[in-house]
């Protein structure tokens, strides 16, 4: 070939070369915006900006490589432009990541966090060959994470948190060499952590919290000598004892959180030597033994939490950790509430660093008094210290602590005056000093405390009146608690100023005037207590303004006048307590009124009209003529009975004052052996064992709280139990709590339902949170059983005449059990009926529910009738016992009343509330008017049929099945009679049942 041709050929090659990169670096560059567009069009918001009018380079939120940094040394004739950055966090952008995302095959860093991106992660990750950093987190992403994540050799930094991501944690995450930021944290990931983790020699950061992962802590985690921020909390699976090695291996660990789980053993003495820890939190789990002494030499510690726990500290040597602690100028936090200490707190506690911000340590059986060099601390901003045992004044010193934004000195046995220096905490936003013995008057420089959102001194021994001052707190908002002091005079009319007061609870004082107007200013409030003082006067109009009111108790005080029909239209109101004053004319009908278990107007002589369930008398039609008329008569009649009332009243409140001291005593030290008692089981597990409380698992709700069925580990066993929750929105609900662990843990009968365990905690908002743990019954409750509600939708449930037989014993028998107790104090339970009335897989009955027992003074006989009282109604409509609206008097003798009820339902088949029973009528009559002779008319149809059955067999079985239903409509009728003393008592009641039930299988030849 000649020269010519030669440098044609040269030039063909040349020209046809750069075509072909040219079309190659078109179509590479198209690929990009093919991704951009195709990412764009999958997605909604936030992205308008990317459209024609400028170079995809220049979009917002898109970067390339301009200058062909990296890649110009390869193609060095013409520059590219590749996009290497996505920053798109924070734009509300919604819909799913296109898959051809993955397209970017230059791309770097990827951020597409704080948006509401749906769908699945995408899995075709082999072009993202320089992918060093993917932030996905806080979106709405599901399904599991791809395994090839694992192939992104060059990925430094992955966070996947707060999404709906599930399944596990993939292995091949151990291929990431390069990765120093790894966050998977607030998913649903389940099982174990991969033992490949522990080679990610890179890795700085690790955050798996908040999921559900299970099993131990692979040692091989203990290796990642780089490891500065480790938190596995909140996945309350993870168990396992901690290695004495721990300590060795992460050396450079600055961060560490167990909390929420099921850790126990031991705390490592070793964790003392990863030096460079500066926050240790292991809450929430079940560490025992005793706190180690080494922690203390952590100087860079500024943070150690370890509530919730089993630890231990009883002997002087066991506060050796806090003695070596006060060495650590750099602790801002010591959180230590909800263990088992006991006895006298060191007085070296008052040598912890002055930057000390949080001391918590309650919860526990600590005693002695509060160290008066509590003051020298003066960087505190929280203190908890209640419940405990602790005694003596509130330090003096305490005043100095000018940062408090909290004090917590609740549930104690403090006594003296609360210290005028309380005026100092400027900043105090919370103050708890309920349940302690504290005397004197209420300080007026607790006004200075102008951040003041919440105040509760309830149960103690305070006089004096209500200083206006604390009602210059603008910032009061959540309530103010007085209750049950001996607080008197008048309600100051500045209550006024605080419109956003949503709770002011004064009952159980000694106060007295009227309801001052201006409380009708108080426009947020919800709850409003003034029962057991001595308040006079009518309902202020002005109250007609409190729109959001939802619970209203004047009850036990001197009101007069008529009851406002402007409380019909409080659309929010549930309870509204009037009885016990002197109200008189005509009662509405509407709103509230017309619910006769959220209203009560007993005691209130001069009250007419109303709802016929009140049973109050009619009122005149001609008002005037009428009282002119009666005048004299009426009030000859009614002047006695008030002044009668007003005289047992006094009496009763005395007597009431003289218990109140014990009764709170007693009310603490249930609460101090509860507590200990509660920590066998966390939150965290409750919250596992019923699948987050779903809405699946719930099996009943009551007046406080809903049961939830569980599947909770027991004794190296899962085991079905039932979780009942508190409301501790309602009133009463906690005390309920105590009152049910304290009288279940003491008593056992094979018909009384077992309490496994309980729990006082919070949860995870951090809200005060109690539960009680019982065994399962799978054959839910009576009631079910007795009106026919399914267990499953195509097996209705019923019992035949042997059951309800059964059922009916083994009730009797358990109320023999409470009321006897073996000789001690009779227990009695206040609520009984059937839906409190458990049937297990045998159908053997226990009755449960004991929120609203009591423990009864003394036995009652004939000659001597005394009884605990309360100022509240207890028990449920129907069945509870007349002389409980009336003295509210709670007795043995009202279990029995309750008892016949339940009798007469079981074998007629009839609601004590169905409407049948109304204006004078009771399921008691209805049945009385039947007795003896008419019994078959009466009685459930059920029986009837099976009657009629045995009847085609066997006509004895017949007339066996009618004596029988006699013999029990009898004892049903001798129980429930109205006047107490003519009832039977248990022990009797439950001999005849059984023989009842013994002679019925004798006569069927089954024994």
């Amino acid at each position: 070939m000649n020269t010519r041709n030669q440098t044609h050929l040269h030039c063909f090659i040349f020209l046809f070369c750069m075509a072909t990169f040219a079309c190659s670096s078109t179509s590479q560059n198209n690929t990009d915006l093919e991704a951009l567009l195709s990412f764009k069009n999958s997605i909604s918001g936030g992205l308008s900006s990317w459209n024609d009018s400028l170079h995809y380079c220049q979009w917002p939120g898109v970067a390339c490589d301009n200058n062909g940094k990296e890649f110009r040394r390869r193609r060095r004739r013409r520059r590219r432009r590749r996009v290497i950055s996505l920053q798109l966090s924070s734009l509300s952008l919604t819909g799913n990541i296109s898959p051809y995302l993955t397209n970017l095959i230059f791309l770097q860093t990827l951020n597409l966090s704080n948006n509401e991106l749906q769908g699945t992660l995408p899995e075709n990750l082999s072009n993202w060959t320089y992918i060093q950093s993917i932030d996905l987190k806080s979106n709405k992403l599901e399904g599991e994470i791809p395994e090839q994540f694992g192939s992104l050799q060059s990925l430094k930094v992955l966070s996947l948190g707060t999404n709906n991501l599930r399944g596990s944690i993939p292995s091949s995450f151990g291929n990431l060499s390069l990765l120093t930021d790894l966050d998977l944290s607030f998913n649903d990931l389940s099982g174990s952590i991969p033992s490949q983790l522990g080679g990610l020699s890179s890795l700085t950061y690790l955050n798996l919290s908040n999921n559900t992962l299970e099993g131990t802590i692979p040692s091989s985690v203990w290796n990642l000598s780089a490891l500065v921020y480790l938190n596995l909390g909140w996945n309350f699976k993870l168990s396992g004892t901690l290695p004495k090695e721990m300590g060795h291996l992460v050396s450079n660990l600055q961060f560490i959180s167990l909390s929420t789980n099921s850790f126990h053993g031991s705390i490592p003495a070793s964790l003392s030597n990863a030096s460079s820890l500066q926050s240790v939190e292991f809450k929430s789990n079940f560490f025992t033994g005793k706190i180690p002494a080494s922690l203390g030499t952590l100087q860079k510690m500024t943070n150690l939490n370890l509530v919730y726990n089993h630890l231990e500290a009883k002997e002087d040597s066991d506060w050796s950790f806090l003695h070596a602690l006060t060495n650590n100028t750099n602790l801002k936090k010591l959180e230590l509430s909800c263990n088992e200490f006991e006895g006298l707190l060191p007085n070296s506690i008052v040598n912890l660093s002055t930057g000390l911000e949080v001391l918590s340590m309650g919860y526990s059986l600590l005693s002695g008094s509060i160290p008066e060099g509590i003051g020298n601390l003066i960087g505190l901003e929280v203190i908890i210290m209640g419940p405990n045992l602790f005694t003596g004044s509130i330090p003096s010193s305490i005043g100095k602590l000018k940062n408090l934004n909290i004090l917590a000195l609740d549930f104690n046995y403090l006594s003296g005056i609360i210290p005028a220096s309380i005026g100092n905490f400027t900043h105090l936003y919370r103050l708890f000093l309920e349940s302690n013995q504290l005397s004197g008057s209420i300080p007026v420089t607790i006004g200075n405390c102008q951040k003041m959102e919440y105040i509760t001194l309830s149960d103690n021994h305070l006089n004096g009146s209500i200083p206006k001052e604390i009602f210059s707190i603008p910032s009061i908002t959540i309530g103010i608690e007085l209750f049950n002091n001996s607080l008197t005079g008048p309600i100051p009319v500045e209550i006024g100023t605080l419109q956003n007061l949503g709770k002011f609870d004064v009952s159980l004082n000694k106060l007295s005037g009227e309801i001052p107007t201006s409380l009708g200013q108080c426009k947020s409030l919800e709850y409003l207590y003034m029962n057991g003082n001595s308040f006079t006067g009518a309902i202020p109009s002005t109250l007609s303004s409190l729109k959001g009111l939802q619970e209203l108790d004047l009850s036990h005080n001197n009101f007069s006048g008529p009851v406002p029909s402007f409380l019909e239209e409080f659309k929010g109101l549930s309870s509204l307590n009037l009885s016990f004053n002197g109200f008189e004319g005509e009662l509405p009908k509407h709103g509230v009124f017309a619910n006769v278990n959220k209203i009560s107007v007993l005691g209130n002589f001069r009250l007419c009209g109303g709802i016929q369930e009140l049973k109050l008398p009619p009122c005149p039609f001609h008002a005037q003529a009428s009282r002119k008329k009666h005048q004299f008569p009426t009030l000859a009649v009614i002047l006695p009975i008030t002044i009668g009332a007003l005289i047992c009243f006094i009496v009763f409140c005395c007597l009431i004052a003289r218990k109140k001291l014990s009764m709170s005593s007693l009310l603490k030290e249930q609460h101090m052996k509860i507590s200990c008692f509660l920590m066998r089981v966390s939150y965290a597990e409750l919250f596992k064992a019923t699948d987050g409380f779903a809405v699946a698992n719930l099996v009943g709700t009551g007046s406080f709280g809903s049961v939830y069925r569980g599947l909770l580990a027991i004794d190296d066993e899962n085991k079905v139990v039932a979780v009942k929750v508190l409301d501790l929105n309602q009133r009463g609900a906690s005390k309920s709590f105590m009152y049910e662990c304290e009288a279940l843990k003491n008593i056992r009968h094979r018909n009384l339902v077992r309490i496994i365990t309980a729990c006082a905690s919070v949860d995870i908002r951090g809200n005060d949170f109690k539960a009680i743990v019982y065994e399962f019954m799978p054959n839910g409750n009576l009631d079910q059983w007795m009106h026919h509600e399914d267990v499953e939708q195509d097996q209705p449930k019923k019992l035949n005449l042997m059951q309800r037989l059964n059922v009916a014993v083994d009730v009797a028998s358990a109320l023999e059990y409470l009321h006897d107790h073996q000789g001690q104090t009779p227990i009695v339970h206040c609520d009984l009926k059937p839906s409190n009335v458990l049937l297990d897989s045998d159908l053997v009955a226990h009755l449960s529910d004991f929120g609203l027992s009591r423990f009864s003074i003394t036995s009652v006989s004939k000659s001597s009738e005394k009884s605990s009282s309360s100022f509240g109604l207890r028990g449920s409509i129907g069945y509870v016992a007349p002389e409980y609206g009336v003295a509210n008097k709670v007795s043995i003798h009202g279990d029995v009343y309750s008892y016949g009820i339940l009798l007469l339902e079981m074998f007629t088949g009839k609601r004590p509330t169905d409407d049948d029973f109304k204006d004078g009528r009771s399921l008691h009559k209805f049945v009385e008017m039947a007795f003896p002779n008419k019994v078959m008319d009466i009685i459930d149809s059920c029986l009837i049929e099976e009657a009629i059955e045995n009847d085609e067999r066997n006509m004895r079985n017949r007339g066996s099945a009618l004596d029988c239903m006699v013999s029990v409509i009898r004892i049903g009728l001798l129980c429930s009679k109205e006047s107490p003393l003519e009832r039977m008592p248990m022990r009797d009641v439950s001999k005849e049942m059984h023989a009842i039930r013994d002679a019925f299988l004798r006569s069927c030849r089954i024994i």
